[in-house]
Protein backbone atom coordinates (compact mmCIF):
# COMPACT_ATOMS: atom_id res chain seq x y z
CA UNK A 1 0.00 0.00 0.00
CA UNK A 2 3.15 2.34 0.98
CA UNK A 3 4.31 2.22 -2.78
CA UNK A 4 1.36 2.18 -4.45
CA UNK A 5 0.87 5.68 -2.52
CA UNK A 6 4.14 6.52 -2.95
CA UNK A 7 3.61 6.04 -7.15
CA UNK A 8 -0.10 7.84 -7.28
CA UNK A 9 1.46 10.85 -5.28
CA UNK A 10 4.38 10.78 -8.23
CA UNK A 11 2.02 10.31 -11.17
CA UNK A 12 -0.34 13.13 -10.09
CA UNK A 13 3.26 15.55 -9.21
CA UNK A 14 4.44 14.33 -12.58
CA UNK A 15 1.12 15.09 -14.60
CA UNK A 16 0.98 18.24 -13.25
CA UNK A 17 4.79 19.39 -13.91
CA UNK A 18 3.90 18.67 -17.46
CA UNK A 19 0.41 19.55 -17.62
CA UNK A 20 1.70 22.99 -19.62
CA UNK A 21 4.81 24.46 -21.29
CA UNK A 22 8.01 23.71 -19.68
CA UNK A 23 9.48 26.00 -17.30
CA UNK A 24 12.15 28.04 -18.72
CA UNK A 25 15.81 27.42 -17.52
CA UNK A 26 16.70 30.95 -18.44
CA UNK A 27 15.60 34.50 -18.22
CA UNK A 28 14.51 34.27 -22.02
CA UNK A 29 14.39 32.95 -25.44
CA UNK A 30 13.73 35.31 -28.16
CA UNK A 31 12.67 32.98 -30.71
CA UNK A 32 14.57 33.55 -34.22
CA UNK A 33 14.64 31.55 -37.56
CA UNK A 34 18.67 31.01 -37.47
CA UNK A 35 19.11 27.20 -38.12
CA UNK A 36 23.42 28.61 -37.04
CA UNK A 37 21.73 29.42 -33.40
CA UNK A 38 23.26 27.11 -30.86
CA UNK A 39 20.65 26.69 -28.98
CA UNK A 40 17.22 25.15 -29.62
CA UNK A 41 14.19 25.68 -27.17
CA UNK A 42 10.60 24.82 -27.13
CA UNK A 43 10.83 24.38 -31.07
CA UNK A 44 12.20 27.42 -31.62
CA UNK A 45 16.10 28.70 -31.53
CA UNK A 46 17.18 31.37 -29.49
CA UNK A 47 18.26 34.88 -29.91
CA UNK A 48 21.54 35.52 -28.46
CA UNK A 49 20.39 37.25 -25.13
CA UNK A 50 23.00 39.84 -25.33
CA UNK A 51 21.35 41.15 -28.70
CA UNK A 52 17.63 41.10 -26.91
CA UNK A 53 16.38 44.85 -27.53
CA UNK A 54 13.07 46.01 -26.14
CA UNK A 55 10.73 45.61 -29.35
CA UNK A 56 11.84 41.60 -28.71
CA UNK A 57 8.79 41.89 -26.01
CA UNK A 58 6.40 44.13 -27.66
CA UNK A 59 3.67 42.79 -29.90
CA UNK A 60 1.10 46.34 -31.25
CA UNK A 61 -0.87 44.56 -33.90
CA UNK A 62 -3.94 44.74 -30.64
CA UNK A 63 -4.15 48.03 -31.42
CA UNK A 64 -6.23 48.00 -35.08
CA UNK A 65 -9.38 46.29 -34.98
CA UNK A 66 -9.77 43.10 -37.22
CA UNK A 67 -11.37 42.69 -40.49
CA UNK A 68 -14.67 41.45 -39.93
CA UNK A 69 -16.28 41.45 -43.21
CA UNK A 70 -15.93 37.99 -43.96
CA UNK A 71 -18.34 34.98 -44.17
CA UNK A 72 -18.28 34.33 -40.03
CA UNK A 73 -18.16 38.11 -39.16
CA UNK A 74 -15.14 37.73 -36.69
CA UNK A 75 -11.45 38.17 -36.78
CA UNK A 76 -9.25 36.47 -34.38
CA UNK A 77 -5.62 38.43 -34.43
CA UNK A 78 -2.71 36.12 -32.80
CA UNK A 79 -0.74 36.54 -30.12
CA UNK A 80 1.09 33.16 -29.92
CA UNK A 81 5.33 32.61 -30.58
CA UNK A 82 5.18 32.49 -34.29
CA UNK A 83 3.76 36.37 -34.46
CA UNK A 84 5.29 37.33 -30.95
CA UNK A 85 8.80 35.61 -30.87
CA UNK A 86 9.33 36.93 -27.36
CA UNK A 87 6.60 34.77 -26.14
CA UNK A 88 9.08 31.25 -26.10
CA UNK A 89 9.51 29.50 -23.42
CA UNK A 90 7.29 32.07 -21.39
CA UNK A 91 4.37 29.30 -21.57
CA UNK A 92 2.01 31.82 -22.37
CA UNK A 93 -0.01 33.54 -25.60
CA UNK A 94 -2.48 36.28 -26.60
CA UNK A 95 -5.37 37.05 -29.17
CA UNK A 96 -7.67 39.78 -29.82
CA UNK A 97 -10.97 38.68 -30.66
CA UNK A 98 -13.45 41.13 -33.21
CA UNK A 99 -16.56 40.55 -34.20
CA UNK A 100 -19.32 42.37 -36.41
CA UNK A 101 -22.94 42.28 -35.38
CA UNK A 102 -23.98 38.41 -35.05
CA UNK A 103 -20.15 37.40 -35.88
CA UNK A 104 -19.01 34.07 -34.59
CA UNK A 105 -15.74 32.75 -33.70
CA UNK A 106 -17.30 29.17 -34.47
CA UNK A 107 -16.12 25.93 -32.71
CA UNK A 108 -12.90 24.95 -31.92
CA UNK A 109 -10.56 23.59 -29.78
CA UNK A 110 -6.68 24.58 -28.38
CA UNK A 111 -5.13 21.27 -27.62
CA UNK A 112 -2.52 22.38 -25.34
CA UNK A 113 -3.76 25.43 -23.71
CA UNK A 114 -6.14 26.70 -21.38
CA UNK A 115 -8.35 30.02 -22.56
CA UNK A 116 -9.45 32.56 -20.20
CA UNK A 117 -11.62 35.24 -22.47
CA UNK A 118 -12.31 39.13 -20.99
CA UNK A 119 -14.80 40.84 -23.23
CA UNK A 120 -14.02 44.91 -23.36
CA UNK A 121 -17.04 45.86 -25.50
CA UNK A 122 -20.15 44.77 -26.64
CA UNK A 123 -22.31 40.96 -25.68
CA UNK A 124 -21.15 37.99 -26.19
CA UNK A 125 -22.74 34.15 -26.02
CA UNK A 126 -20.37 31.71 -25.12
CA UNK A 127 -19.84 27.93 -24.05
CA UNK A 128 -17.95 25.02 -24.37
CA UNK A 129 -19.03 20.87 -24.45
CA UNK A 130 -17.03 18.65 -22.28
CA UNK A 131 -15.60 15.69 -23.11
CA UNK A 132 -17.69 11.90 -23.47
CA UNK A 133 -17.05 10.88 -19.91
CA UNK A 134 -19.36 14.03 -18.98
CA UNK A 135 -21.68 13.60 -21.19
CA UNK A 136 -20.87 15.98 -23.38
CA UNK A 137 -22.24 18.24 -21.51
CA UNK A 138 -22.89 22.36 -22.39
CA UNK A 139 -21.42 24.83 -20.40
CA UNK A 140 -22.46 28.60 -21.75
CA UNK A 141 -22.86 31.92 -20.22
CA UNK A 142 -23.62 35.79 -21.56
CA UNK A 143 -21.23 37.86 -21.34
CA UNK A 144 -20.82 41.62 -21.59
CA UNK A 145 -18.21 44.33 -20.81
CA UNK A 146 -15.82 43.74 -18.21
CA UNK A 147 -17.11 39.47 -17.95
CA UNK A 148 -14.49 36.95 -17.71
CA UNK A 149 -14.96 33.08 -18.84
CA UNK A 150 -12.58 30.47 -19.26
CA UNK A 151 -12.32 27.28 -21.69
CA UNK A 152 -10.88 24.32 -20.16
CA UNK A 153 -7.68 22.88 -22.02
CA UNK A 154 -8.46 20.51 -24.97
CA UNK A 155 -12.40 21.20 -25.13
CA UNK A 156 -14.70 22.67 -27.89
CA UNK A 157 -15.82 25.98 -27.19
CA UNK A 158 -16.86 28.84 -29.15
CA UNK A 159 -18.16 32.54 -29.03
CA UNK A 160 -20.90 34.45 -30.31
CA UNK A 161 -21.76 38.19 -30.71
CA UNK A 162 -25.12 38.47 -29.62
CA UNK A 163 -25.63 42.15 -29.91
CA UNK A 164 -26.59 44.72 -32.64
CA UNK A 165 -23.17 46.73 -32.22
CA UNK A 166 -19.55 45.12 -32.92
CA UNK A 167 -18.03 43.24 -30.35
CA UNK A 168 -14.53 42.78 -28.71
CA UNK A 169 -12.93 40.55 -26.53
CA UNK A 170 -8.97 39.57 -25.58
CA UNK A 171 -8.06 35.87 -24.61
CA UNK A 172 -5.56 34.65 -22.55
CA UNK A 173 -3.88 30.87 -23.14
CA UNK A 174 -1.64 29.53 -21.16
CA UNK A 175 0.82 28.23 -23.78
CA UNK A 176 2.64 29.84 -26.11
CA UNK A 177 1.65 27.51 -29.10
CA UNK A 178 -1.73 26.57 -27.91
CA UNK A 179 -2.52 25.53 -31.19
CA UNK A 180 -6.17 25.56 -32.88
CA UNK A 181 -8.25 23.27 -34.48
CA UNK A 182 -11.27 24.36 -36.34
CA UNK A 183 -13.93 21.36 -35.93
CA UNK A 184 -15.81 22.40 -39.24
CA UNK A 185 -12.59 23.28 -41.18
CA UNK A 186 -11.13 19.84 -39.82
CA UNK A 187 -13.87 17.54 -40.53
CA UNK A 188 -15.69 18.83 -43.80
CA UNK A 189 -12.06 20.56 -45.34
CA UNK A 190 -9.13 18.69 -45.13
CA UNK A 191 -6.92 17.89 -47.42
CA UNK A 192 -7.56 15.00 -48.50
CA UNK A 193 -11.12 14.87 -47.92
CA UNK A 194 -12.42 12.41 -45.69
CA UNK A 195 -13.91 9.38 -46.48
CA UNK A 196 -17.73 10.59 -47.79
CA UNK A 197 -18.57 6.56 -45.86
CA UNK A 198 -16.54 7.56 -42.64
CA UNK A 199 -18.81 10.89 -42.14
CA UNK A 200 -22.22 9.85 -43.32
CA UNK A 201 -21.84 6.80 -40.39
CA UNK A 202 -20.79 9.42 -38.38
CA UNK A 203 -23.43 12.13 -38.31
CA UNK A 204 -25.76 9.77 -39.44
CA UNK A 205 -26.72 11.41 -43.05
CA UNK A 206 -26.88 10.88 -46.12
CA UNK A 207 -24.27 11.23 -48.97
CA UNK A 208 -26.07 14.06 -50.44
CA UNK A 209 -25.22 16.44 -47.27
CA UNK A 210 -21.54 15.17 -46.77
CA UNK A 211 -21.01 16.32 -49.88
CA UNK A 212 -22.82 19.67 -49.55
CA UNK A 213 -20.27 20.29 -46.61
CA UNK A 214 -16.87 19.14 -48.31
CA UNK A 215 -18.03 21.33 -51.30
CA UNK A 216 -17.57 24.49 -49.16
CA UNK A 217 -15.07 27.13 -48.86
CA UNK A 218 -14.55 26.92 -44.96
CA UNK A 219 -13.16 30.40 -44.15
CA UNK A 220 -10.32 30.33 -41.71
CA UNK A 221 -10.79 33.87 -39.03
CA UNK A 222 -7.42 33.75 -37.87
Amino acid sequence: MKFLLTFVLLALASSHAFASDPSPLQDFCVAINDSNSAVLVNGKFCKDPKLAVADDFSFTKFRYPGNTSNLLGSKVTTAFVDQFPGLNTLGIAMARLDFAPYGLNPPHIHPRGTEMLVVVEGTLYVGFVTSNQLNNTLFTKVLTKGDVFVFPQGLIHFQLNIGQANAVAFAFLSSQNPGLITIANSVFGSKPLINVKVLTKAFQVDNKLINHLQAQNWFDNH
